[in-house]
């Protein structure tokens, strides 16, 4: 391990509200740390910049996970093991169930919360993609107070958002309308688990009589941050599946990724394999759209 833990300072608020008021006092000296498998990492490597971390583990006021007839709400410090293991997430958004089994390894699963994912702003996280395609809204908490907005306005850039030093994400909020909806999600890696995502690709859609008549996309890896495929959708919406339709949406994939070339992949490489997902997906469509 190359950090220094006498270089950190991290204490650990009895209550939200005490944990707000310390990053009201102060906006951007406190750094919350929740499951800590990516700060924890960053200080094992050397580069964890913060001094000062106030904890969020073990807080009641995020830990929850809250379900109506309308919607789910899924508390900030939930993790993705009791996602994972929660029957009506299964149920009902079962791209995201999936999404969190993909998490690292069960221990990892058992320590990283949903909001930790989200925050950190990783392009190739795993459960953005699920919560793009189900409409998710994020609302975030502060001392003045809490406002909630779609997930998909949430990143703005690599590593930025529209969080401020002094919020703390609160709670991710899931419409319950998405049980008729054929769904798809698929990950590609370099081995089948503990893998950090190549791309992956989300999507849910409805089919009347072979057309296409509600559709939402989203990928990760293949931007600058986790991406809603709006175009990408435009070009299959109220469309018949065909040979023609699909290659189009095909060209508008194309277009709509930004991917980059690092470690783990190229940008061309990217680029096809999104393009092949799409293409499944649309297959898996015309298939259950035929039966």
């Amino acid at each position: 391990m190359r950090g220094n833990p006498e270089a950190h300072e991290l204490i650990a608020a009895p209550s939200l509200s005490e944990v707000l008021a310390k990053l009201g006092d102060a906006p951007g000296t406190w750094t919350p740390i929740a499951g800590g498998t990516e700060l924890m990492v960053a200080h094992a490597a050397g580069r964890l910049a913060s001094p000062k971390l106030i904890s969020l583990w073990g807080l009641p006021e995020l830990d929850f996970i809250r379900v109506t007839d309308e919607s789910i709400s899924i508390g900030g410090g939930v993790t993705f093991g009791q996602i994972r293991l929660h029957t009506i997430i299964a149920s009902d958004f079962p791209l995201l169930s999936l999404a969190a089994s993909w998490i690292g390894s069960i221990a990892n699963q058992n320590r990283a919360t949903i909001a930790g994912n989200i925050v950190n702003g990783s392009p190739a996280a795993d459960a953005p993609p699920a919560l793009l395609v189900y409409d998710a809204e994020i609302e975030l908490i502060s001392q003045r107070g809490s406002r909630r907005l779609p997930y998909a306005n949430f990143h703005l850039g690599y590593k930025q958002s529209v969080l401020q030093p002094d919020e703390l994400v609160l709670a991710l909020h899931l419409p319950r309308r998405f049980a008729k909806h054929k769904q798809y999600l698929r990950k590609v890696g370099t081995r089948k688990a503990m893998a950090i995502t190549k791309v992956a690709l989300a999507g849910t859609a409805t089919i009347d009589d072979g057309m296409v008549t509600q559709i939402r996309i989203a990928a990760a890896s293949v931007a600058d941050r986790p991406l809603r495929m709006t175009n990408t959708e435009t070009a299959l919406l109220g469309k018949k599946l065909s040979t023609e339709t699909n290659q189009a949406a095909r060209i508008a994939l194309l277009k709509e990724v930004k991917p980059i070339d690092d470690i783990r992949s190229t940008a061309a490489y990217r680029s096809h394999v999104a393009a092949n997902l799409l293409d499944e997906f649309l297959n898996e469509l015309s298939r259950e759209g035929s039966s």
